[in-house]
């Protein structure tokens, strides 16, 4: 996007500063806006420092792009500020031109299941933000002592859970594990994982990359029988005609595992796909998970043309003693912003907050996964925040953002956030983490609860 002046004079909040929220600041001060970036949490750069596995630090080097956003001119971090609770939604309106909620999807979809909630079934929500040092999980615990764990899903969330229950302690020892994790890992007793998938294995959703990196773990091999890969009539012509490279890609490094000797690894991850979760088996009504009915599936051809999964007749138990259920993320409602409950969404209409008639809220707009729900790579997020920041800048020429009528100063925020730190707050904790990393030869140590991440920021607001 050419830059533009199209916003001087004017202020736009940000609520998320997760990648989203970091793409959106870089359009928006390229046209001319000043931008305050608000994040619940101490830390910024969201789903990168908590939800991307700890093994792939090429992935988490965008953050660097992001370090060059927050240097540049007109831009401000609001850390530890929780919007809706500290600050409204309504004193943001009072003081900026335009907000945008990048807020992200924090919840999990459900099973919906008999027994979903016995002791050793967990939602993926949690064990990746518990794995990845997430203040509001560090002090979660999970029973990791079954041999088998069964993933639902197969997504690459999924598929980051499987690899994690049985990387080599050596393998996650040099990572940014949270130590607490760490240390859960390394006594696990896990040996199996399955990866069982509701559709076929021509619909997988994982990417190349990481459906490729399981056959090149340590001490863990990927197994799928030949059988699993039988495809019906519907889903073979969709994946010769219709279907994304990656769909192809995916189906044929699914044939080279099905064929390759499990060699010397001790462990594996068994991919199932045509399976559905009927119930979780435990002994009483509120006990242990010991087992999991499925009914197998099959895919059926709808009159539009699109490809669905639907149950058979034919069920099976398959033993186990660990669940995580990795089957979607959704939002949750935020401050007095109308909610879609059933997509778990803010509404909107392309990016302008709106009620359900379609009745547009001046000045306020979404981005990222709580406008379009969770789909896509961390890059796909720079596409849709362009679209929304771009309604911002049409709006600011067409003269339709509201006029604040009080200042969004370091003092306000201060007064209403007294724990709340800035960018150079911000610099200090990343310093402090990584001079510990250095130590154990690690990128970096995190710090995972508030108190330690306040200390390490040496002040809250500096300004």
């Amino acid at each position: 996007m050419a830059e533009t002046n199209v916003g001087e004079g004017r202020r736009v909040a940000i609520v998320g500063a997760g990648p989203t929220g970091f793409y959106a600041s870089d359009q928006l001060l390229g046209m001319g806006f000043s931008v305050d970036l608000y994040d619940r949490l101490p830390t910024p750069f969201g789903l990168v420092r908590f939800g991307v596995a700890p093994d792939h630090p090429k992935i988490k080097s965008v953050t660097r792009m992001y370090e060059k956003t927050a240097r540049k001119d007109g831009f401000r971090f609001f850390g530890g500020v929780a919007v809706g609770e500290d600050i409204t939604c309504a004193e943001l309106r009072e003081r900026y031109h335009a907000v945008l909620y990048a807020t992200g999807t924090s919840s999990d979809n459900r099973l919906g299941i008999p027994g979903e909630d016995r002791p050793g079934s967990y939602a993926a929500t949690r064990f990746v933000a518990w794995y990845n040092g997430h203040p509001d999980h560090h002090d979660d615990a999970f029973d990791l002592s079954a041999t088998r764990a069964v993933v639902v899903g197969n997504g690459n969330v999924a598929i980051d859970i499987a690899r994690m229950l049985v990387l080599d302690p050596d393998e996650l020892a040099p990572t940014d594990t949270a130590d607490h994790a760490l240390q859960a890992l390394a006594a696990s007793q896990v040996e199996e994982v399955i990866l069982l998938g509701r559709r076929g294995p021509a619909q997988a959703a994982f990417t190349n990359p990481e459906l490729r990196e399981l056959g090149e773990l340590s001490r863990a091999a990927p197994v799928v029988e030949p059988g699993e890969l039988e495809l019906d009539e519907a889903s073979r012509a969709w994946l010769e005609t219709e279907a994304e490279p990656t769909n192809r890609r995916n189906y044929e490094l699914l044939k080279e595992y099905a064929e390759r000797p499990l060699g010397h690894a001790t462990h594996r991850i068994t991919l199932r796909f045509l399976r559905s979760p009927l119930e979780l088996l435990g002994e009483g009504e509120d006990g242990h998970v010991t087992g999991m009915r499925i009914v197998h599936n099959r895919i059926e051809a709808g009159a539009d043309g699109s490809l669905r999964a639907v149950p058979t007749d034919r069920e099976e138990v398959i033993p186990c003693g660990l669940v995580i259920r990795s089957i979607g993320y959704r939002g949750v409602p935020f401050g007095d912003l109308p909610f879609d409950e059933r997509r778990g969404l803010i509404r909107n209409v392309g990016g302008r907050v709106s009620e359900d008639d379609g009745t547009v809220h001046p000045g306020q707009y979404v981005a990222g996964w709580i406008k379009r729900g969770p789909s896509g790579v961390i890059g796909t997020n720079k596409k849709c925040a362009s679209e929304s920041t771009a309604l911002i800048a049409a709006d600011a020429e067409a003269g339709t953002l509201p006029e604040p009528t009080l200042e969004p100063s370091f003092e306000w925020v201060r007064e209403r956030a007294p724990h709340a730190i800035d960018w150079e707050g911000w610099l200090a904790i990343d310093e402090h983490e990584k001079r510990l990393g250095e130590e154990s030869g690690r990128p970096r140590v995190k710090l995972v609860t508030a108190d330690d991440l306040r200390a390490a920021s040496r002040g809250a607001l500096t300004r």
